[in-house]
């Protein structure tokens, strides 16, 4: 579980910085407002939640059946769904919960098919990565539209 202690501690300091410069938007300093398309804390926790689910699916594969006979992989699946969840929860804080959901699950199944090609040396045919360009240029349009700022 030692891989909660680093997410524990992100989301706290992420709660005291966004406590901080609640208080300084507040005060009498005037200044300039920014508008961002989710904070970048928020894209640092998607990002996060993504790799944790990545490799959590990938390890997956190496629980033959969740079978008891390997511990390992299967407690790599159970903790990296309880830190994906982990972070989501805190990228949602900046983000729309249908955005946040929509890219966690489209850059999940890329990295997925990625990692597995290397892992596991699962080649695709062309037609499936031609579906996962057709993901990540939904990932690129999600992220450009004006419908996602809060």
């Amino acid at each position: 579980m030692g891989f909660f202690v680093p997410a524990v501690w992100a989301a706290r300091c992420y709660s005291i910085a966004a406590t901080k410069i609640h208080s300084f938007k507040h005060s009498a300093i005037p200044t300039k407002t920014i508008q961002l398309k989710g904070t970048t804390m928020s894209w640092f926790f998607l990002m996060m939640g993504v790799m944790a689910e990545a490799l959590s699916h990938v390890a997956l594969k190496a629980t033959d059946g969740f079978s008891l006979s390997k511990p390992i992989p299967a407690l790599l699946v159970i903790s990296g769904h309880l830190a994906a969840f982990l972070f989501l929860s805190q990228a949602m804080k900046g983000m729309p919960v249908g955005v946040v959901h929509s890219l966690w699950a489209g850059l999940a199944i890329v990295t997925v098919s990625l990692i597995s090609t290397f892992v596991y040396r699962q080649h695709l045919d062309t037609m499936v990565w031609v579906g996962m360009l057709f993901v990540a240029a939904g990932v690129v349009m999600i992220n450009l539209s004006q419908g996602h700022s809060h």
